[in-house]
């Protein structure tokens, strides 16, 4: 194939993912992002302590799944040995309260069932019920005839309180973040199938031991720059024209020269900025779609305790309690993940009460929740709030999603906003990077590049 240009707007995982791809394919790739960093809403952040010490953080806590066949194969082709980066463990729920269920190493269902079988803190009807739902999911081919929330969907299937309280519940929001109450119940099917109902490795933890720097981002730069491509940080793109001479992009104030095809991976909140409707009216409907979009946010507080401070496992699920100010769903020692010691990570997903709280207040309100249900009686030294208020889309159901392809076929959208059967996640992310490229190729294979 001719080597061609192209352009990615957005340093995300998605638009990594898709220079990557490209540059590998052997195009020369300009990836455009505005901010100073790469990685978008999974990115690093320095956090400069009294004492001057400067901790990496991530700008929330996120988690991999063995089923992230995508994300382990860009890793792959980017020289980044997963087994160096993440800690992979069998899927383990452990709460503060005593509750713990654990895959077991046998192959699957044995996993899961003896896991279920073994789990402490759960009554028999709790256990009943969860294996009944997920052989009747099973025998369904994991789908819906209709699409429902997620707690509807649960009462038809008669879960008992304590199931989803402990398992039904905490998996659908650190999945899907979006409450069980408006959450869509096909697509917390189609994460359950390729995760607990697919194969044991499918379902392992993978607990990132470096900075989310360390496990995309950096890697995917240089991989760009090696091919003979360009990474622009501060450089935000404010315009995009095709015409028969290619696509041109305007870059606050400067003007690009033409490249053969762009990939879009910018938050779907900014996708109409970019298009002049007056004069390009075949992208309103993708540009109002995009607007039609609801979100999500994520908050993690960051603690630091004494060094001597540690968790029993590297996560625990708390025990949230909006009547007794406990926001907290769970909570991370980054001292087992390769942080510093002392320091833990409580992340909040999803809408709720918190969210009237300043920052000040919300992380009082934690640190008190974790010496109630942790017994921490040491003094926090210092506190740091990070949150996102568009960390998701708002995963409804019959949720309709912009397509990746665009009105021209030379610009194509990446982004975990778009169509798909899973929420919004690093591997839905990584993905659409990868569908994108390749429309993009597919592209290229018809016109004559000069």
């Amino acid at each position: 194939m001719t080597r061609a240009r192209v352009a990615v707007v957005g340093g995300g995982w998605a638009g990594l993912s898709a220079a990557a791809r490209l540059a590998d394919r052997g195009h020369t790739v300009t990836l455009f992002e505005a901010a100073r960093q790469l990685g978008g809403r999974a990115r690093e952040v320095t956090w400069t302590l009294a004492d001057g010490r400067s901790i990496a953080l991530d700008n929330g806590q996120h988690i991999l799944l063995g089923a992230y066949r995508e994300t382990l194969d860009l890793m792959a082709l980017c020289s980044v040995s997963s087994a160096a980066v993440l800690l992979r463990e069998p899927v383990r729920l452990e709460a503060v309260d005593g509750f713990s269920l654990k895959a077991w190493r046998l192959p699957a269902p044995w996993h899961l069932l003896m896991g279920v079988l073994c789990a402490r803190g759960l009554e028999l009807r709790a256990r009943v019920d969860m294996l009944r739902l997920m052989l009747w999911a099973r025998s369904q081919g994991w789908t819906l005839a209709a699409d429902r929330p997620v707690a509807r969907w649960l009462g038809e299937q008669r879960q008992c309180e304590a199931i989803v309280a402990k398992v039904w519940a905490p998996l659908c929001v650190a999945a899907l973040n979006t409450p069980v109450e408006i959450a869509s119940a096909q697509v917390f099917l189609n994460v359950l199938r390729d995760s607990l109902g697919a194969g044991r490795h499918a379902s392992d933890l993978l607990l990132p031991c470096v900075s989310l720097d360390g496990l995309i981002p950096a890697a995917c730069a240089a991989l760009v720059t090696a091919k003979g491509g360009e990474v622009r940080l501060g450089t935000r793109v404010t315009g995009l024209v095709g015409d028969g001479n290619g696509v041109t992009l305007a870059t606050d104030g400067a003007r690009e020269p033409a490249f053969d095809a762009v990939v879009v991976a910018l938050p779907a909140h900014q996708i109409g900025n970019l298009f002049d409707l007056a004069t390009a009216p075949e992208f309103a409907a993708l540009a109002a779609q995009c607007r039609a979009l609801r979100w999500q946010p994520i908050t993690t507080v960051y603690l630091a305790y004494p060094a001597a401070v540690r968790l029993a496992q590297p996560m625990l699920a708390l025990t949230e309690s909006v009547r007794q100010g406990w926001f907290g769903q769970w909570v991370f020692d980054k001292a087992q993940l390769g942080g510093p010691a002392g320091l833990l990570a409580v992340v909040i997903s999803a809408q709720g009460p918190h969210q009237d709280l300043g920052q000040e207040a919300l992380a009082a309100a934690v640190e008190e929740q974790l010496r109630i249900q942790l017994g921490f009686a040491a003094q926090v030294q210092a506190v740091r709030v990070i949150s996102e208020k568009r960390a998701t889309f708002a995963c409804v159901p019959d949720l309709v999603r912009p397509a990746q392809r665009t009105p021209d076929a030379r610009v194509v959208l990446a982004g975990d906003y778009t169509q798909s059967a899973y929420p919004a996640t690093l591997e839905t992310a990584v993905a659409s990077g990868r569908a994108a490229a390749e429309l993009i190729e597919g592209t290229l294979a018809t016109h004559v590049i000069t």
